[in-house]
């Protein structure tokens, strides 16, 4: 059975967490959780901590301070990396996307994709409760990306992502430098710049009910200057090693 280690970023997921973790580790025997947390004061991790009491399979990361988005999934890579799992995940506390669709995008890797990405917009992806200009500010974002870096990704800010454990063992993560948002696009743009197969997996991404967002401001800007970074590194072969 193929080990699948599922990371979960949080701060402040208290409402969240155990329901999350429950409903991964119901996927089946073969899934194990990482929470990365970045000291919640909510007591986020403490709940980790009494869940772990009757379960192997929960692993926790606790961190001093907000550190960012991507240097939590660097963490949990390495992590993942170092107790040799063979599928490692990205996915939200939320419940933006849904622990069903776990099996699907590690069937995805194991039919041939080096990396599955949880997808809004290939045919049969979806967006609920979100409002039409967010929907509109999204897709356009999107098409933003792979206008600059040619990624022929529908969805390229994903965060619902299945890796082989191969992908990230030969990418250099010190290399990534983005640790808001734009880190999910650079993770994707790096692994097909190494020539790895991405594949996506429609989804029905579901907007949080719990919990306050972590979307702010300047991940646009972020976003949009970051991208046109990446182009140049890639230009100067940033990416190939």
């Amino acid at each position: 059975m193929n080990s699948c280690l599922v990371i979960i970023p949080t701060y402040n997921e208290v409402e969240n967490i155990q329901a999350i973790i429950d409903a991964v580790l119901v996927q089946g025997s073969h899934f194990s959780v990482l929470v990365v947390d970045d000291g919640s004061p909510d007591g986020t991790a403490n709940t980790v901590k009494s869940l772990q009491t009757n379960e192997k399979r929960i692993h926790l990361i606790e961190r001093a301070e907000k550190m960012g988005l991507g240097t939590a999934y660097i963490t949990g890579f390495k992590y993942g990396l170092d107790h040799n799992f063979d599928y490692i995940f990205e996915m939200d506390a939320d419940f933006s996307h849904n622990p069903t669709d776990l099996s699907r995008l590690l069937d995805a890797c194991i039919s041939g994709a080096d990396v599955a990405i949880g997808s809004r917009y290939v045919k049969g992806g979806n967006i609920k409760n979100w409002s039409k200009d967010r929907v509109l500010l999204s897709y356009i974002a999107s098409m933003y990306v792979r206008m600059i870096t040619l990624m022929p990704i529908k969805d390229p800010t994903a965060g619902f992502i299945c890796y082989k454990r191969k992908v990230l063992a030969s990418l250099d993560l010190g290399k990534v430098k983005f640790k808001g948002y734009t880190f999910q696009i650079e993770m994707k743009y790096y692994s097909w710049n190494k020539g790895f197969r991405l594949k996506e997996v429609p989804i029905t991404f579901v907007d949080r009910e719990k919990g306050a967002s972590k979307m702010h401001a300047n991940i646009v800007s972020e976003a949009i200057k970051g991208v046109l970074q990446m182009r140049i590194r890639k230009i100067r072969g940033y990416y190939k090693n």
